[in-house]
């Protein structure tokens, strides 16, 4: 798995920044990828990287301020054209329904593919066989997601020595045995497919929020996390604007990371106001209280 920033400013498009996307890439776990957030020209900041549109099969909206939606229905239209025929599914709060069909409709825009929209409540909005995603409120001026992306652990290596030391041999029953199904010899002895597995390996934890105040949903959905999203509009030495607007600075994003005992802090939404100099300060900031933070630009990828 990989996430990649599309967008990391807030509020306004920068030169430097555009405004909130983010990209997970689950090539490998299931070939697709899942879009958290669809700012402004977010198609055009995915023309600058290795992306394509149709495999895109999920997106999750974390509020309806128009930094992290202006960029949904050109991104839905274009990928009708361009090769996108595969079913795709829109996750966001009420009012998602509303925005979408309404700017398809008055632009006519007809999709070759089946768009599907959920309006999301708290709780588990998604599960399948290899994740789950939980959603909670966090604290904004409106409903504010924050998402907890839960792989699910998976079988442990397979032990190829022991299988060769009961004479079975490489082919379609080493998958059957990785899945789960019991060795039967030809005894009729059966073994449990457990004898060839080593350990389960654990499954990882990405929490991605939208924009928040620091609150407890916020690490409640972090506990754990591989890696944590959040955001971080302002400075500490601006808190008092951080809560007037109900956003969140470097150390209060890095003390609910610490909090939360999650391996690594990626900090995005950063305001226009603080250019590269001042972005650097930031950093320093939230590394004093938890040091493995990272502060994601536009393009940055991390794997996770």
């Amino acid at each position: 798995m990989k996430l990649q920033f599309l967008g990391t400013g807030a509020g306004i498009p920068a030169k430097s920044r555009n405004v909130t996307a983010i990209a997970l890439k689950l090539l490998e776990e299931k070939g697709s990828i899942w879009l958290f957030d669809c700012g402004e020209a977010t198609q055009h900041q995915i023309l600058h990287t290795s992306i394509k549109p149709r495999r895109v099969e999920k997106v999750f909206i974390t509020h309806l301020h128009g930094d992290h939606i202006y960029g949904l229905p050109g991104f839905l239209s274009s990928r009708s054209f361009q090769g996108g025929e595969t079913p795709l599914t829109v996750y966001g709060p009420k009012g998602i329904r509303d925005y979408i069909q309404t700017s398809l409709a008055v632009s006519q825009t007809y999709l070759k593919y089946e768009l599907r929209v959920v309006e999301i409540e708290e709780g588990v909005i998604f599960e399948d066989d290899d994740f789950m995603v939980e959603a909670k409120i966090l604290e904004h001026g409106v409903t504010s997601f924050g998402y907890r992306v839960i792989e699910k652990d998976r079988p442990g290596k397979l032990d190829t020595v022991k299988l060769l030391e009961y004479g079975i041999k490489p082919g379609p029953i080493y998958k059957k045995i990785k899945d789960g199904e019991d060795l039967k010899l030809d005894d009729g002895t059966v073994i449990s497919s457990q004898t060839f597995l080593g350990p389960n390996i654990k499954g990882r934890i990405i929490t991605i929020l939208g924009d928040t105040r620091t609150c407890n949903a916020a690490e409640v959905l972090a506990k754990e996390a591989k890696i944590l999203v959040h955001e971080a509009t302002f400075s500490e030495k601006e808190a008092s604007i951080a809560t007037e607007y109900y956003h969140s600075t470097t150390v209060q994003a890095a003390e609910t990371a610490k909090r939360a005992n999650v391996d690594c802090l990626l900090l995005t939404h950063i305001s226009a106001r603080y250019d590269q100099s001042l972005t650097i300060q930031l950093l320093r900031e939230a590394r004093g209280i938890f040091p493995n933070t990272y502060i994601a630009e536009d393009f940055s990828e991390f794997d996770i």
